[in-house]
């Protein structure tokens, strides 16, 4: 039978998991939400992330630099990509854009494989939050409380700029009426680079955030992946709040789980995704008549 401080611990351990998955989800949802494109390289810009925040680590030995370095290094590649590549495939069938991020995700990690090699890295948490602190019954690592805090911060940030800012204005216009943007003096291909940059910004700083929990490789950002589309679709497909909310419960699902039996926390969490499904399907937080 569990403690309640092993209860306690699990559940610190589900909301450090879950802002997470939220961020990596958000990033996934504001690309879908706003594109109508699944991007399955999510996992690969992921990876990108925790090596280019590991490199910046190793060049400066600041982490708030590799955190900033890493994710709008992540944000250049991901407009880069967008400008030269995806841009070409909107007017495709849906069949062919799986496949082209699918196939761009391969790519990306083969090449991170074969620049950095197959053996993990690491990198340290910061000296200023390298230590431990007492919630309670639980002594708690700080550095995971920093990364919770990390996800909470960038969401907010995220939320604002998307909701509540000119620039959301302008890609929401963009999305739904691309002919009046043009009007207005816009190019709504800009626009969605912008949009597709912002969506793996947040996977990126996502990967750096974890860097020093996580043995850094690159097929650390497969499993996040997987876990992010869940995140999705629980929270309802293209809806940004549902990805906040997708992320925590799934968070706490895998870690209260894995008190149990920890070869069972994926499998939770899929049958969750079923249920939810089954009840609601467009998700908690999806909108009617979404596709």
């Amino acid at each position: 039978m569990p403690t309640t401080a092993q209860i306690l611990s699990q559940v610190f351990h589900g909301l450090v998991l879950g802002g997470m998955l939220a961020l990596v989800g958000s990033g996934l949802t504001i690309i879908l939400g706003t594109l109508g494109l699944v991007n399955f390289a999510h996992g690969a810009f992921f990876a990108f992330g925790a090596y280019a925040g590991w490199l910046a680590y190793a060049w400066t030995g600041s982490y708030v630099a590799a955190l900033v370095i890493g994710a709008l290094a992540t944000c250049a590649v991901g407009f880069v990509v967008e400008r030269g590549l995806i841009s070409r495939f909107y007017q495709r069938p849906h069949e062919d854009q799986i496949l082209l991020t699918f196939g761009l995700g391969i790519v990306m990690v083969e090449a991170l494989r074969a620049i950095f090699g197959g053996i993990g890295k690491t990198m340290p948490s910061p000296s200023w939050a390298a230590g431990a602190v007492s919630i309670g019954p639980v002594i708690y690592p700080e550095y995971r409380l920093v990364v919770f805090g990390i996800a909470v911060v960038a969401l907010l940030v995220f939320y604002l700029l998307l909701y509540h800012s000119r620039l959301g204005l302008i890609v929401r216009a963009a999305i739904e009426d691309t002919v009046m943007v043009r009007i207005l003096g816009l190019r709504a291909s800009q626009i969605r680079a912008v949009v597709f940059a912002i969506g793996v910004l947040a996977v990126g700083l996502a990967g750096v955030a974890m860097a020093p929990i996580v043995s850094i490789n690159p097929d650390v950002g497969a499993r996040f992946m997987v876990q992010s589309f869940v995140v999705v679709v629980i929270g309802g497909l293209g809806s940004f709040p549902g990805a906040i909310l997708g992320g925590l419960i799934a968070g706490q699902i895998q870690t209260l789980t894995a008190i149990v039996e920890a070869s069972y926390s994926d499998v939770a969490l899929f049958l969750a995704m079923v249920v939810i499904l089954a009840v609601r399907p467009r998700g908690l937080l999806g909108e009617e008549g979404r596709k």
